[in-house]
């Protein structure tokens, strides 16, 4: 089996916690700040143009999640590069988007991205709910991944496999929620200062159920486009399209069969702007067919052998399900499933694999120790 993503478990106070997260991830950290600035750069936004336009988030960040600041901080100590540094990386979703929603005629989209589902208990031969996703993103970022394993007195303990340097991506919880997302893009996007997509994410760690998850998505302003797929130890599950915004631009889809599927562009309707998917990331509606047909209206339980195999779904190669560097893009627009999830929110258990499931071993671990 091949070697996994590096472990880091971190445990104290939100600066201290933090602060062992950046020391041990210190390379991985400086390869995602390395690897932003050139993923900047090439949709024509400078590194120090990136630093203001996420100094410009800090009030949001002040006023709805400022604990999230010690974080940031903590990080910026560890790995010996400075709070602004961290802070645009980790707003990195919203420095993007204004770049794609700017420049849309001059620049190219983003291709491929992820792809994910989530399954109550009856649809699955195991008897119990689950969420998956492939994480489809820019190769050169590929060795700056890691699992990381979080400790808390202030609030339940977490794993999140996650771009080191980032605070979350996907999350299972102590609580026994497990959490995955979507990159979406609309008209509207580039144009907010809410609370940016990664800060969202990393404060659904903190919520008890996936009622309390909606709360918290919904009861803050948003500065990006984003989606979360969202399943409980219990059985429940949910899927959440967002845009920058309040209330009015969360929109909650319910299972109708069992299953919630999505990939990279909005079902629902934008309140008052518009999908970019068509221009920003085509492949999606392809890849959303497939999963749909091989998970969502599946007639039979679904065994986890099955949720790999429609993971590792070629249609549309190489910007499929299973996605794989396009040998005719640029080499700073190659995309490629770093990794694939599966995560089992009542046995607090979560399997991997790094890069393309197609070609991958997967890696399983139980967390009943540090979630139970």
């Amino acid at each position: 089996m091949s070697a996994g993503f590096p472990r880091i478990r971190i445990r104290g106070d939100a600066f201290e916690r933090s602060r062992q997260y950046g020391e041990a991830a210190r390379e991985q950290i400086r390869l995602t700040r390395s690897g932003y600035e050139r993923a900047f750069a090439a949709k024509g936004t400078g590194w120090e143009q990136a630093i203001a336009q996420a100094r410009g988030f800090l009030p949001a960040i002040e006023q709805h999640a400022p604990e999230l600041i010690e974080e940031i901080r903590g990080i910026a100590e560890g790995s010996g590069l400075t709070f602004d540094e961290i802070l645009t990386i980790n707003c990195r979703s919203e420095i993007l988007h204004a770049a794609t929603v700017a420049k849309a005629e001059r620049i190219g989209g983003f291709r491929g991205e992820c792809t994910s589902f989530a399954l109550e208990p009856d649809r699955t031969t195991a008897g119990q709910a689950v969420v998956g996703q492939n994480w489809d993103w820019l190769d050169f970022l590929s060795d700056a991944t890691i699992l990381l394993e979080v400790e808390r007195q202030d609030g339940p303990n977490y794993v999140s496999l996650v771009e080191a340097g980032l605070l979350a991506k996907m999350i299972l919880t102590q609580s026994g929620l497990g959490i995955g997302i979507n990159t979406l893009a609309s008209s509207l996007d580039g144009s907010g200062k809410g609370l940016p997509f990664h800060f969202v994410i990393r404060s659904l760690a903190d919520s008890p159920h996936i009622a309390g998850a909606l709360e918290r998505i919904s009861s803050v302003p948003r500065a990006a486009s984003g989606n979360y797929i969202l399943a409980n130890a219990d059985g429940a599950v949910l899927n959440v399209e967002t845009s920058p915004g309040g209330p009015r631009n969360a929109r909650p889809q319910i299972s109708t069969n069992g299953s919630v599927v999505h990939a990279n562009h909005f079902i629902d309707p934008v309140p008052g702007g518009h999908d970019l998917a068509p221009m920003s990331m085509a492949d999606s509606f392809v890849r959303l067919g497939r999963m749909t047909r091989l998970i969502g209206k599946a007639e039979a339980p679904l065994s986890t052998d099955a949720m790999r195999i429609a993971l590792s779904d070629h249609a549309e190669w190489p910007n499929s399900i299973c996605c794989h560097p396009d040998p005719g893009s640029g080499p700073s627009e190659r995309w490629i499933t770093i990794a694939s999830v599966v995560m089992h929110p009542s046995r607090r258990s979560l399997a991997y694999t790094v890069g393309p499931p197609c070609e991958n071993d997967w890696h399983e671990l139980d967390y009943r120790e540090l979630l139970g």
